[in-house]
């Protein structure tokens, strides 16, 4: 196996196994914690971990196998199904994304009213938009065969294996798709996000007077005291900098590379290096594994519950722990108890046969 492979085969390993370990446990907290599961941006979490986790366990195990085989893995309908999985799932983790952004720029810009905006209701109507958008993409595809293992990518997906005049509607076919779930969830991401930077820049510089003014009034203050006021204040903005770049980043810099590989197979008869196209669709599929951290493990109330779910193992641990040693403890005692009477039964016996008889 050369070297290049052998790297992609580790990358899409490590991607697996993290994908599923994080979105496994984004369920396990959605499932634990009622707070969550109250909340509406915790249905689109769920839909989010959902597309990740199926994703996870079928399309990117056969893109190894591939990878480490050099052959098409599994039947011909196999692959089918398998690629109209892959469509469906990423389409639809983009626009939970989305959904997502959306969630958080009326929770920012519009706290006051925001219950009364997003509901429970109008969440299950916007994913079942997405579910929709999805299917439609992916049932067009599927009809039309243009879902197959496809060599560049070493994987079941879109690919058009008919003749050379249905290149065309495959070529609008897939600038429609990728215009609709990557460019569309690239502007809404990019102006909710923003807007909600903006929001929080406004915020910060008001705390950031208020906090000014107080160590004005304070001249009694200590100078170390004040520079860790002012620290604070740079930290605050470099946070909010950093989370919606996190937010925006980790999406343009996961799936672009795929699509623009995508865009330019179509009018471009020169074949693409195999080791690009693998990786392009590696960082793809990266994104399923940075899901759980970008929006929900990082977060407090998830690692909150984290922890109390380690806590109570471990509780039921010791005290399984201790029943046992109390068990043990019943046990070493009964015994002690046993061999006590025994060594009495035993001295009384001793004393009757010495006693002397008159």
């Amino acid at each position: 196996m050369h070297i290049a492979e052998l790297a992609l085969s580790l990358l899409l390993f490590g991607i697996i196994v993290v994908s599923l370990l994080s979105n496994v446990v984004v369920l396990i907290c959605f499932l634990y914690n009622a707070d969550i599961r109250k909340q509406v941006p915790g249905l689109f979490i769920l839909n989010l971990t959902f597309c990740n986790l199926l994703l996870s366990a079928s399309s990117m195990p056969l893109t190894l196998f591939g990878v480490l085989s050099n052959a098409h893995p599994g039947g011909h309908v196999f692959c089918q199904v398998v690629g109209f999985l892959d469509t469906f799932l990423t389409t639809n983790s983009m626009l939970s994304m989305a959904a997502l952004s959306i969630d958080r720029w009326v929770a920012v810009v519009f706290p006051l009213s925001y219950h009364s905006r997003i509901r429970h209701r109008d969440a299950v109507i916007a994913l079942a938009y997405t579910w929709v958008h999805s299917l439609s993409f992916s049932v067009v595809a599927a009809c039309l065969s243009w879902v197959g293992y496809h060599q560049l990518y070493a994987s079941c997906t879109l690919c058009n294996n008919r003749a050379i005049n249905a290149k065309t509607q495959f070529a609008i076919y897939t600038l429609v798709l990728h215009s609709l779930t990557f460019l569309l969830v690239s502007v809404v991401l990019c102006v909710t996000y923003l807007k909600v930077l903006k929001v929080a820049r406004f915020h910060c510089k008001r705390i950031d007077v208020i906090t000014m003014q107080t160590l004005v009034l304070l001249v009694d203050i200590h100078p170390s005291v004040r520079q860790r006021c002012l620290d604070e204040q740079k930290r605050r903005r470099q946070r909010a900098t950093r989370k919606i770049s996190t937010f925006i980043g980790t999406f343009i810099i996961c799936f672009t590379p795929y699509v623009i590989t995508r865009i330019v197979e179509l009018f471009v008869t020169e074949p693409f290096n195999p080791y690009w196209g693998v990786l392009s669709k590696s960082l793809a599929y990266s994104k399923a594994a940075c899901d759980p951290f970008v929006y929900s493990l990082l977060r407090h109330q998830y690692r909150k519950t984290c922890s109390d779910i380690v806590n109570r193992l471990m509780q039921r641990s010791s005290l399984n722990a201790s029943r046992h040693q109390q068990e043990n403890g019943k046990i070493g005692k009964t015994e002690e108890i046993r061999k006590i009477r025994m060594s009495k039964e035993i001295m009384k016996n001793e004393e009757v046969e010495t006693r002397p008889t008159n």
